[in-house]
């Protein structure tokens, strides 16, 4: 069952598991919790499924060693693209262009610079 089918059927003053009808003094007949279900389950109704999260990379996030910025300076230098070299790293290929800028090897983009803009230098 879905998260909305179950707060529908709870809204309705069914067990969800069971399908018994839920005794009379159950705080799921109470008519406010009734009419927040109601709410729910139409909101749930209208909601787009969640999308799945895709597999970062195995060292997504992790410090950078040393063998880890030689591999990739001696890569970029032999002209291997920067897809490739954040494949065969473990990282993001925006980690590596990160990386290459902080090394020096590439230029830091004026788009990658937040505020950079005419309007911010007033």
């Amino acid at each position: 069952q879905t998260a909305r089918e179950i707060i529908g059927t709870l809204a309705q003053g069914i067990h969800p598991v069971t399908g018994e009808a839920m005794p009379g003094d159950s705080p799921y007949n109470a008519p406010p919790v009734i009419r927040a279900l109601f709410t729910v389950s139409q909101a749930l109704e209208g909601a787009p499924p969640p999308k799945p999260r895709r597999e970062l990379p195995a060292k997504a996030g992790k410090p950078w060693a040393v063998e880890d910025d030689e591999q990739l300076r001696a890569g970029f230098d032999a002209g291997t693209p920067v897809k490739d070299l954040a494949a065969a790293l473990g990282r993001t290929r925006w980690a590596v262009e990160s990386r290459l800028v902080k090394m020096g090897a590439l230029p830091l983009r004026s788009s990658d610079v937040p505020f950079n803009g005419p309007e911010a230098a007033h």
